[in-house]
């Protein structure tokens, strides 16, 4: 075996990769790199003051950067001559002050202007070099190029911008879909005051409430109230339909029972695969009674809150319907019936969860229902307006505790001036 081929099997001469000479002629390179050198070439950008600014020292990197020439700015030029009048303005107000009190600071981001006019983006670390004295001496400043951080910094600002831009476009057009999920109007009940209100809990998605009022043959109307389950596009499409089933449903066959039954049908046949969707829903069938003056109602509920019925005389009370079964949910849903006269001065209301289950500042617990029948026997009697307008204040002492989209709709049969007055 030669001496060649043994010093290549030893590691210690050319191999295939010619690594480890490859390794030896670098590393021999940093040792002969001369420290002038690393200054000068220095991936940075370096530049030496006295303590008035004026420039004593500064590397050729930074001289390329700039397309300076050396002479033209050390002992003529401040290190502040070169920075942009905004930048200018910063450094003697706020970095040279206090430079001078902490004696460094770090990665400050300013703009050098370069010869020819043009702007470089840069983030500075400064210290200060004191004398045997203890006094200041030098300023010593250390320059790195921020163009692509500037870069990324610019595109991360227009990307949020578009995203703000985005969420708002989402948000109203949130706000525009939820308004066509209501009706713009109620319907003109002769000899009775109606109102209403939605209180959106968020812009960011669609709630899935809905209320309606609207007339039916040989002077009846019909009315309903009901809360989707889930929010969002695929609430709005369950809204949609339901609305639209109710009212064609009432008219062909206005009997509360059988409205809510013909929307079971179709929530269940629409939607009974692996996303299931139901709601809850009060329906009611208001009739006038001619003979003795105010309504009757028939009211089917399915699953949902029952109504108040606040009287005339102070009185106020949940109409009973218990154990009505979630519309959508199973082929053929139980649901309850009940009815009620509304005389003279008495006011029906109607509302959906999100009002007895709002958080309370408080307390860990939940508003509920006894709790809101407290409040309508101390409001009895009011008129239609007045309990909306009353529910609502309730509604902002709440604060960020309603969590859920509220629908609220009341009946008010009002007094005649005869009644008023005995």
């Amino acid at each position: 075996m030669t001496a060649g081929t043994d010093e290549g099997a030893n590691g210690e001469g050319p191999d295939a990769d010619g690594g480890p000479v490859d390794e030896r002629a670098a590393f021999s390179a940093l040792l002969e790199d001369s420290a002038d050198d690393l200054y000068e070439h220095a991936p940075c950008g370096y530049v030496s003051t006295l303590f008035d600014g004026r420039i004593a020292k500064i590397n050729t990197t930074l001289l390329d950067w700039l397309g300076h020439r050396r002479g033209d700015l050390v002992g003529r030029k401040t290190f502040a001559d070169l920075l942009t009048v905004g930048g200018r303005l910063y450094y003697e107000t706020h970095f040279a002050p206090l430079l001078r009190m902490q004696g460094e600071i770090s990665e400050v981001a300013l703009e050098l202007q370069a010869a020819d006019g043009s702007r470089l983006p840069v983030l500075v670390t400064s210290t200060v070099k004191l004398g045997e004295d203890g006094q200041p001496l030098l300023i010593r400043a250390t320059v790195f190029d921020a163009r692509d951080r500037r870069a990324y910094e610019t595109e991360l600002l227009r990307a949020r911008q578009e995203s703000d831009r985005e969420r708002d476009r989402l948000k109203q057009l949130n706000v525009t879909l939820q308004k066509t999920l209501l009706p713009p109007v109620l319907a003109n009940v002769p000899g009775l005051d109606v109102a209403a209100h939605y209180h959106i809990a968020s812009t960011d998605e669609v709630g899935g409430d809905f209320y309606d009022l609207f007339p039916l043959s040989a002077g009846t109307w019909g009315f309903f109230l009901g809360d989707v389950c889930g929010k969002g596009a695929a609430a709005a499409a369950v809204t949609s339909l339901a609305r639209y089933t109710l009212r064609a449903a009432a008219v062909y066959d206005p009997d509360p029972a059988a409205v809510l039954a013909n929307l079971n049908t179709v929530l269940n046949h629409e939607y009974n695969g692996h996303d299931p969707r139901f709601c809850t829903v009060v329906f009611g069938l208001l009739t006038p009674d001619g003979d003795h003056g105010g309504f009757r109602v028939t009211l089917a509920a399915g699953g949902h809150p029952p109504a108040l019925h606040m009287g005339a005389d102070g009185r106020a009370e949940y109409l009973p319907t218990p154990g009505g079964q979630l519309i959508g949910v199973l082929p053929d849903a139980r649901i309850v019936t009940t009815g009620v006269r509304l005389d003279p001065g008495d006011t029906l209301l109607l509302h959906t969860d999100g009002l007895t289950e709002a958080h309370l500042a408080t307390t860990d617990g939940r508003y509920g229902d006894d709790a809101l029948l407290e409040f309508a026997r101390e409001l009895a009697p009011s008129t239609a307006h007045d309990t909306v307008a009353a529910i609502r204040d309730l509604l902002d002492t709440f604060g960020t505790g309603v969590d859920d989209d509220t629908a609220v709709l009341a009946l008010h049969v009002p007094r005649t001036t005869r009644e008023e007055q005995t």
